[in-house]
């Protein structure tokens, strides 16, 4: 191997986004990395001028010319890239001259700072939801041997009730608190989420997404309208067809009682499947990971429990039982994944995150 394909394949594989500008500012090289924070390919944007990927290409255009120029090194920073989708994503970025073969180029390094923010979101939220799944086994099993004791009991006295002649009022008072003890003990088992480690299998996500459409379909009788946006080349993931499926289920009903609660003249559901590169979850850097958004153009979360809508017991509506976004988190940790929720109204979008293994 040559130094050239050293240099080469150490750029390619490293998580950072690096480009090469020639002297007149142009896109020479720009590595795997710097593709996916652009969302453009190397084929598109070679010999294209570095500074037209900035919202403030002036400004940009007047920091190459320096570095140029003078030869000092430049770093800016919170500035926001000009991406050929809506979204908008902030980098700090450092200008470095280098001089290749007598001529002066510029090595760009950029980092988005909007992902990392994110990323300590998501370590948090991962932090306490670890916590209070920990708390919630402790508490689930002390309530559950008294619960079992309650029940227990109800059934001898009702036994006996019974062997006595004594019926009517008496025996159903015993049924309804075998009834309730039984109800209680369901809640504390949805609070623990699945009892068993997902059984993974290759599976492709538009399976799962396509079956909770037609339970939802089923459900709503047309009184909403469901949009699909699918990638067809995402690659099979690794993964527990029933968990993936009670997780997807689970956060778009969230969104389906949300439109039906409201005074949207046209509700509207999209699901929206994407590949995703270079990302971490969890600290775990994924070279590739599925991204399956749930959008709806409903009221919003409430600003009151936007941070806390995956802690069990918390929902925006009154007759919810806040555990639906909990044992769908936990499902999807569950495939070291995670599920973030961006909201403002008139466009909530969950997005699920799954890694693919390459």
């Amino acid at each position: 191997m040559t130094s050239n394909q050293l240099h080469r394949m150490l750029l390619d594989n490293l998580n950072t986004a690096v480009l090469l500008l020639d002297a007149d500012l142009l896109i020479d090289y720009l590595n795997p990395a710097a593709e996916a924070l652009l969302q453009a390919s190397s084929l598109k944007l070679r010999g294209t001028i570095a500074s037209d990927l900035f919202s403030d290409n002036d400004l940009s255009l007047q920091t190459l010319r320096d570095a140029l120029e003078t030869g000092h090194p430049h770093i800016r920073r919170h500035e926001y890239l000009r991406l050929p989708t809506s979204e908008s994503s902030q980098v700090d970025y450092t200008i470095t001259p280098v001089d290749i073969n007598t001529s002066r180029m510029l090595l760009m390094e950029m980092q988005p700072i909007d992902r990392f923010l994110k990323i300590n979101r998501e370590e948090a939220l991962l932090s306490v939801h670890h916590t209070s799944k920990s708390l919630i086994r402790g508490l689930a099993h002390e309530i559950k041997n008294p619960l079992g004791g309650i029940r227990g009991a109800a059934q001898l006295l009702g036994q006996e009730i019974a062997e006595i002649g004594m019926g009517g009022e008496t025996q159903e008072l015993c049924q309804i608190i075998t009834t309730e003890t039984d109800r209680l003990r369901n809640l504390v088992d949805r609070l623990l989420g699945p009892n068993q480690l997902p059984h993974l299998q290759p599976i492709n996500i538009h399976e799962v997404t396509e079956h909770v459409n037609a339970l939802i379909e089923a459900e709503v009788q047309g009184k909403l309208r469901f949009v699909r946006d699918y990638d067809p080349s995402i690659p099979e993931i690794e993964g527990d067809r029933e968990q993936l499926i009670q997780a997807v289920l689970n956060v778009v009903r969230n969104a389906m009682q949300a439109l039906l609660d409201s005074d949207q003249a046209s509700p509207m559901i999209t699901i929206r499947s994407r590949i995703k590169r270079s990302f971490t979850i969890a600290g775990v850097h994924h070279k590739v990971v599925c991204r399956l958004e749930i959008i709806d153009n409903g009221p919003g979360v409430s600003e009151d429990i936007k941070e806390r809508i995956f802690f069990p017991m918390i929902s925006g509506r009154s007759e919810g039982s806040g555990l639906g976004l909990t044992i769908a988190q936990t499902a999807i940790n569950g495939h070291q994944g995670i599920i973030e929720c961006d909201s403002e109204p008139g466009n909530t979008s969950f997005s699920l995150y799954l890694p693919i293994k390459v």
